[in-house]
């Protein structure tokens, strides 16, 4: 953005009201809040993960009500390995409330998955998460994998999904806060992966071309997220996928991973609630005509 940009902004914030400030704090405070707190959980990240397909639940009367519920209303579902893919710079430690709300949920494989944080090439990235999708379905005898990606995850994922014929192996793929048309941000990120996440870059242009793929996409975004400029380029669109988009309010970037609005959406996604999602804001709010 301009210089320009950036003073226009300025009348903007002087007629915000206190509450919309009070709002915006509350939000900042809660996204710092988590950084501290996933801070403390880094290094366990950087352990390998070990029986993570391993599920001895047979008997649905030793479950808990929500578990049960899923198992019933949709077993594949409930059996089917969720694969969970970290954001740039970060590790498996990042979905900590996140896995333990899925397995509350009824979801008995989840696993996740760690790439270098010097990861520079989104496309080889995507290869290896190619391998670890086949080892999953080779573990636990499933054809397929529901993938969630977080960020710099959700294009790796995406890339493989729509790029690699990863879509025979995927149903659902959903993003939280993922670039998909580029982050303006990404121009002054001191990373080489950065390159690839400018709008308008190769690999955007790549993304953006024809595509065949039978996986279906949520796209979960945040219109406060200071990750992601402008946010909107968290919203997938895309003429030969299939996309649902959900917009929600307030939640920083990193707080998408333990917002309960969030975590909501994600389970309607990989449910049989899927048929009752549109494409409007997961928290219920009207999208104003022409804006995203």
């Amino acid at each position: 953005m301009s210089v320009r940009g950036w003073v226009s902004l300025g009348p903007g914030v002087l007629r915000r009201t206190p509450a919309a400030l009070v709002t915006g704090a509350l939000a900042a405070g809660q996204e710092l809040a988590w950084l501290a707190a996933h801070a403390l959980t880094y290094p366990v990240g950087l352990l390998a993960e070990q029986g993570v397909l391993e599920d001895s639940r047979y008997r649905t009367d030793t479950l808990s009500p929500l578990t049960r519920g899923l198992i019933l209303a949709d077993i594949a579902a409930a059996g089917r390995p969720v694969v969970l893919v970290h954001g740039i710079g970060d590790n498996r430690s990042a979905f900590t409330v996140l896995r333990r709300t899925l397995r509350r949920r009824g979801f008995s494989r989840i696993v996740t998955v760690n790439y270098s944080p010097l990861t520079s090439d989104v496309r080889k990235a995507a290869a290896a998460l190619a391998g670890h999708v086949e080892r999953v379905c080779q573990l636990s005898g499933y054809e397929q994998v529901f993938l969630v990606g977080h960020s710099l995850g959700g294009i790796i994922a995406r890339y493989y999904v729509q790029r690699l014929a990863g879509d025979a192996r995927v149903s659902t793929l959903v993003t939280l806060g993922s670039p998909h048309a580029g982050s303006q941000l990404a121009r002054v990120a001191p990373l080489l992966v950065g390159r690839q996440l400018r709008p308008n870059s190769e690999l955007m242009r790549e993304l953006a071309g024809p595509a065949r793929c039978d996986t279906r996409f949520v796209a979960i975004y945040s219109d406060r997220d200071e990750v992601v400029v402008p946010y909107s380029s968290a919203r997938l669109e895309h003429p030969d996928l299939s996309v649902t988009s959900l917009r929600v309010h307030g939640v920083g970037h990193l707080s998408l991973l333990v917002n309960s609005t969030v975590a909501h959406a994600i389970v309607a996604a990989l449910t049989t609630e899927r048929d009752r999602l549109a494409d409007q804001p997961a928290d219920g709010t009207p999208v104003p005509t022409g804006s995203c």
